[in-house]
């Protein structure tokens, strides 16, 4: 077994390999450019070697410094992750002409599978079905409107190294082709230092499910099962689960054998996911294979015990699988959330900047659950421009689907952040959908569910009552201690225009709550806040809760889940008064483009005096990897440019004015 192993990676997945390591008595070194010197991964691994500038070009994706960072420590292996180098043949052959130990696939498997081109042929050849597509390359953007038109609108074009969700987009139409093409060379080339791009069909209405194989040295090879991986944004997963709620056992047993038998055709001895594009009626498509540990492994290694990280480490180290198939078993269901440091109230943009509050739940049981919670970042810590958005991977399992989907809802309650826009309100959403928790999916789901973007949702009765009441205990808290002598207990309270008359007496962490318009009467206990407190926890009518709580003028912005009101606690005469004060008008921004998220401005493609049409491509920004085209809202003049290509931009800052 190897004594020291070498991380040539960041973030949460750097942070996961050092755990598994630690319990392995492995020492680790971890190698980090200047934007992560100061990451949780730096801190908890043995050794560290700097690599070079944020941009990944100069540090992760430098093999050579990765391989110099291996000999200056003497470690014997490197573990790649996810994403850099994870799915690079020629690195994983220069770490063995150096006698470095790749944990992952050997080189063919790589070139063979990794390649989502050269995969395609291989799984044809070996009569495996896949999807109708182009599997050549690709000249030019002339080239790939002549391939979509042959194949047929909506095709979606793919970088050929891709992975997780970047270098994809959908066309339907030619404009969409003239425009996307040049965009996901652009970003395949910035992801993965490889621009070869091919195109598929796309698929509508399908469902994502993976198959997760591991295979060792001496020819065994098996499968862990499926992940159902539908829930996605810009094609990138959001919410993935273990095992699928589409699948009987015919169709994952005939999933997973196909899935085994690609792998053994082609040699493979590490962890591997081979993915497939489902239809409702259980048909399934080969779509690629991810030559790598996955982002939403923990969903696996919760229904089947089985540490995937420690499996990978002892196949490169030559030891045999210490199962077969028939020993794998699925046991409950696993849910996965993907934090984002993302704005779903504006499209989910990425969205930069320090995480000044970070309270994730408690891990571990909680009553017949499980909360894991995978994460690279503390608070205080920077996201940065340079990398994925992701903040941490929050994963529960439990005997049930519905126990899992509950146990995630109440975790994502208890999951506080501050100082950057995250996605937390919008998966808690999805977690009290009916459609979701019936497990009617498809990739097409956000789109479907949330056509006019995600605003939040409408609160609930019980959210109603709630907000009410704990504007109330709040309001009366602060009282006592500020001015008692003001102390009362009936108020109007005010939640977004909705007016209720609340009376609220308390008794150490206990309050009664009456409702005197309909004369309901409620129990607010087990109440954990105190003034300034940023959550408040408690049991509302016996349900247990987590709000997020913040003082506002003359009362409170309250959050359960997602559902957010403006909560005002008045006297009756105040109440009064708020009703004769005029609505407060927006600020006009039409004659104006804004950036939508902090980035870096690729191309700004205007200039003064020029005409613009409704839905012309103005800009082009990219942050975390991604390639933003931002369009003129409508038609006019251009006034003003206020920045230029290499410009850093934030959120809302004018980029374009119009006459």
């Amino acid at each position: 077994m190897f004594s020291k192993i070498l991380i040539a990676n960041r973030g949460e997945i750097a942070v996961r390999i050092i755990k598994t390591c630690r319990k392995m008595g492995i020492a680790t070194v971890v190698v980090y450019s200047e934007a992560d010197a100061d990451s949780l991964a730096v801190e908890m691994a043995d050794e560290t070697v700097f690599i070079g500038p944020p941009p990944a070009a100069q540090s992760y994706l430098d093999a050579s410094k990765i391989i110099d960072a291996c000999q200056r420590t003497g470690a014997q292996a490197v573990h790649p992750g996810f994403g850099f180098l994870s799915e690079n043949a020629t690195f994983a052959r220069a770490l063995a002409a150096e006698g470095i130990v790749f944990i992952g696939p050997n080189p063919h498997a790589i070139e063979a599978m990794g390649d989502k081109i050269e995969s395609k042929k291989f799984a044809t050849r070996a009569n495996i079905s896949v999807v109708p597509g182009h599997v050549g390359e690709i000249d030019d953007t002339a080239h790939a409107i002549k391939i979509a038109e042959e194949i047929g609108y909506p095709v979606m074009i793919k970088a050929s190294a891709g992975g997780g969700g970047k270098g994809i987009r959908v066309a339907w139409n030619r404009k969409d082709v003239e425009e996307g093409f040049p965009a996901v060379k652009a970003e395949a080339k910035a992801s993965f230092g490889d621009d070869r791009i091919f195109i598929e069909k796309f698929i509508e209405s399908p469902r994502h499910i993976e198959i997760q194989v591991l295979g060792d040295k001496h020819g065994h090879v098996v499968h862990l099962f499926e992940r159902e991986c539908s829930i996605q944004r810009r094609n990138q997963k959001v919410i993935e689960e273990a095992p699928s709620p589409l699948l009987d056992a015919k169709t994952r047993a005939a999933m997973g054998a196909q899935a085994v038998a690609l792998a053994q055709a082609v040699g493979y001895d590490s962890a591997g996911t081979v993915e497939f594009v489902a239809g409702q009626d259980k048909s399934f498509f080969f779509l690629e294979m991810n030559t790598r540990l996955q982002v939403e492994h923990p969903v696996t290694e919760l229904i089947t015990g089985v540490d995937l990280v420690e499996q990978m480490i002892r196949v490169a180290a030559g030891e045999p699988l210490p199962f077969g198939q028939k020993d794998l078993k699925i046991d409950g269901w696993a849910i996965e959330s993907r934090i984002y440091a993302e704005d779903p109230y504006r499209g989910f943009l990425p969205s930069i900047g320090r995480l000044v509050r970070y309270d994730p739940p408690a891990e571990g049981d909680v009553g017949g659950a499980i909360v894991r919670n995978d994460a690279g970042v503390r608070e205080g810590d920077e996201i940065s421009m340079f990398y994925d958005p992701m903040i941490s991977k929050l994963s529960t399992w439990a005997k049930t689907r519905e126990a899992a989907i509950d146990a995630m809802g109440r975790a994502l309650e208890d999951f506080h952040i501050e100082g950057l826009g995250q996605n937390i309100p919008f998966l808690a959403a999805v977690m009290d959908q009916e459609r979701f928790r019936s497990g009617q999916l498809s990739t097409n789901y956000i789109k479907d569910e949330f056509p006019d973007g995600f605003h939040g949702t409408v609160p609930t009765a019980f959210q109603r009552d709630l907000m009410a009441a704990l504007g109330c205990a709040m309001h009366r808290v602060i009282t006592q201690r500020a001015a008692p002598e003001l102390l009362r207990q009936d108020w109007v309270v005010i939640e977004n225009g909705d007016k209720r008359l609340v009376r609220v007496t308390n008794g150490g962490n206990a309050f009664a709550v009456e409702f005197l318009d309909d004369g309901r009467s409620l129990r607010l206990e087990d109440v954990a806040w105190r003034p300034g407190a940023p959550t408040f926890r408690g049991v509302l009518d016996g349900r247990r809760f987590t709000a997020q709580v913040r003082p506002a003028a003359e009362g409170f912005v309250i959050r359960h889940r997602a559902a957010q009101g403006r909560v005002l606690v008045l006297t009756p005469r105040t109440a009064e008064l708020h009703e004769k004060l005029p609505p407060k008008q927006a600020a006009d921004t039409s004659k104006m483009v804004l950036s939508p998220m902090p980035g870096l401005v690729v191309t700004l493609d205007v200039k003064v005096g020029q005409e613009v049409r409704s839905g012309e491509a103005v800009a082009v920004i990219e942050a975390m990897k991604m390639q933003n085209i931002i369009r003129a809202e409508r038609d006019g003049v251009v006034k003003a440019v206020n920045a230029a290509a290499g410009d850093s931009v934030a959120a809302d800052e004018v980029l374009v004015e119009f006459a």
